[in-house]
């Protein structure tokens, strides 16, 4: 799965990769470790990074990237127009449920 530094460099997309809640970030790709399954892992990491906010800027851009990388690599077809109201879905509701979130990025599948 994803690595921290991989997460840093989806952030430097679009930022400059400055992580300011280490400790969360590192607990949910601890926790992605664990875990073999693909939309436990993404939604671990989309709640660290949106509602912990883990980087100093960029991270609605950050979360929706890692759903969408997560994706890719476990060869999961997605509706790309449906991502970003996964986003704006979990933060208007101010989402802290794991699996509140894996409902939300299920939505997405296509």
């Amino acid at each position: 799965m994803l690595s921290l530094k991989d997460i840093i460099e989806i952030n430097k997309e679009f930022d400059k990769g400055t992580v300011i809640n280490s400790s969360s970030l590192s607990f949910a790709v601890q926790e992605c470790a664990r875990s073999k399954n693909w939309v436990r892992s993404a939604a671990l990491l989309v709640r660290a990074i949106l509602i912990d906010h883990v980087f100093e800027e960029g991270n609605k851009r950050t979360a929706a990237a890692v759903i969408m990388v997560i994706m890719d690599i476990s060869k999961i077809r997605y509706d790309p127009e449906k991502i970003p109201s996964v986003i704006i879905t979990i933060l208007k509701k101010n989402m802290t449920s794991v699996i509140a979130i894996e409902r939300c990025i299920k939505d997405a599948i296509a």
